[in-house]
């Protein structure tokens, strides 16, 4: 992890408009006197699972995963952090340890606010405290949602939901079909709640069906209509 120091916290503070725009100008410049940025490389652990949460995290550039180990020390990805994404603060807020932990996949850079600063910010900001009850809502709608889809989907529809998943978080390239987003059969056999062999299996069938191309980690998706239909029908 390097810590940047070569940054006007006042512009990476402005850009976090979420937090920014409900502040007070006098809670605005506790927010600028308080952030650290760190650059975090490829593989790097940002918190671990058990851990006592000492911050709340904003993604500005790069990648997160989030994820949860299980049965037998297996990792399941339940989520993705996207550019500006803020993570990081359940735990806090429930007064508990990290049941989830997360990892740089690309190089990322990630501003980082104690904790305790963001609810001091809370007890005293209202509209702020709305947000954070949003986006704790959010969060449980979707892990209802991911419960659902892992229990209740065929391999096939989980694979199709996980690629679409990426889609709407990372987008495309510039080609307009190849995912910004390279995961190893591993990672999406993680999200996917599948052995790396099926995973590469249910690819494969994808491949063959040309619903998408695969050229190593990229992932082109070329019939995005029917990997809907197919994420929809869960198999």
């Amino acid at each position: 992890m390097i810590v940047k120091e070569d940054f006007d916290k006042k512009e990476i503070a402005e850009s976090i408009s979420a937090l920014w725009d409900p502040l007070t100008n006098e809670q605005r410049q506790y927010l600028v006197d308080n952030i650290r940025i760190h650059v975090f490389e490829k593989n790097e652990v940002l918190y671990n699972q058990n851990e006592t949460p000492t911050y709340v995290m904003c993604l500005l550039e790069g990648k997160i995963k989030v994820g949860m180990s299980g049965v037998g020390g297996r990792t399941q990805i339940i989520r993705m952090i996207e550019q500006m994404g803020i993570f990081s603060y359940r735990a806090a807020f429930a007064n508990e340890r990290y049941r989830t932990s997360a990892s740089a996949f690309e190089a990322s850079t990630v501003c980082m606010i104690p904790t305790a600063v963001v609810m001091n910010l809370i007890e005293n900001n209202n509209e702020l405290a709305l947000f954070f009850i949003r986006q704790l809502c959010r969060m449980l709608r979707d892990a209802d949602a991911l419960a659902v889809n892992l229990t209740q989907k065929h391999m096939r529809g989980r694979m199709a939901e996980s690629l679409l998943m990426l889609k709407d978080k990372y987008g495309y390239e510039d080609d307009g079909i190849t995912l910004r987003c390279y995961l190893s059969r591993e990672e999406l056999a993680n999200m996917s709640n599948m052995t790396t062999g099926n995973a590469i299996r249910m690819l494969s069938a994808l491949s063959a069906e040309s619903i998408i191309i695969t050229d190593g980690r990229k992932i082109k998706i070329t019939d995005e209509k029917r990997l809907l239909s197919i994420s929809e029908n869960g198999r």
